[in-house]
């Protein structure tokens, strides 16, 4: 059965859940689980287009907000509008973020702040904005989509890396500041998932190698003990959990989805 049609269930009580980088992969899953749970759910992208079959499939208890997380005013202007019909925002899921591979010599400095601005500084920023809600009723869910990129390092990823590596440290000093505030701080960390992003690196693989489609992909599956990549709905399932009432005492924690890769 499609997730978008799933009988629907209530454990979240029709909590304001925002997700950004909702549009696809990882993020759509998010989503959907969310709304299948129960949740009023704002996505958050930088199109317009991929988020609408979401509004359109949940018309009461979704809606879409178009923003560059990585710009401070568009994010400002999209939690206003999100909190002007679903009200306050008691779940957070930081899921939008960039990839770029290039050797650390051939990086320019406009490559470095991109995946900066995108991987870190915006989870930083939608934070900001949901905290002052959370803080008023006492309540709040942070969950930020890392990657074992933020656990480990990864060659010709540097500031990928880098950035990931920020965001668990975000994740860990929020949580500190917050734990007597009845708010949790998660990160959980995918490895390699079946997503848009990986699929492109795949090609590119291909494109600069000239290996096959098969041989590239078995150079990202063979870091995962299980010997496959990881797919969307597992990592959204991770995070319900920490969404919910059964993680109150999970927080600073991050978790990797990634088949025993990073233990």
């Amino acid at each position: 059965m499609n997730e978008l049609h799933a009988p629907l269930r209530a454990p979240l009580g029709n909590q304001h859940a925002l997700v950004t980088g909702a549009g696809q992969g990882i993020g759509e899953a998010i989503a959907c689980q969310l709304l299948a749970q129960g949740a009023r759910v704002t996505v958050l992208g930088r199109r317009r287009e991929p988020l609408d079959a979401l509004v359109q499939a949940f018309p009461e208890r979704c809606q879409a907000v178009q923003a560059d997380v990585s710009n401070a005013d568009q994010v400002q202007a999209a939690f206003d509008a999100a909190t002007q019909r679903f009200g306050a925002v008691q779940i957070l899921v930081n899921n939008a973020g960039q990839a770029a591979s290039v050797p650390f010599m051939k990086m320019d400095a406009s490559t470095w702040s991109a995946m900066l601005a995108v991987n870190l500084t915006g989870t930083m920023l939608c934070i900001q904005q949901a905290l002052p809600g959370m803080l008023e009723l006492g309540t709040g869910r942070i969950v930020n989509v890392a990657s074992t990129a933020g656990l480990k390092g990864y060659g010709y990823v540097s500031a990928y890396c880098a950035a990931k590596h920020g965001v668990i440290g975000l994740t860990r000093s929020l949580a500190l500041e917050l734990a007597h505030k009845g708010i949790t701080v998660n990160a959980v960390c995918p490895g390699y998932t079946e997503t848009d992003i990986v699929r492109d690196s795949i090609a590119r693989v291909v494109q600069k190698t000239g290996r096959t489609e098969e041989q590239a992909r078995a150079e990202f599956v063979k870091g995962n003990p299980q010997g496959r990549l990881v797919q969307p709905q597992e990592v959204a399932d991770a995070v319900l959990w920490l969404c919910g009432a059964g993680a109150s005492a999970i927080t600073g924690q991050s978790i990797a989805v990634a088949g025993g890769e990073v233990m």
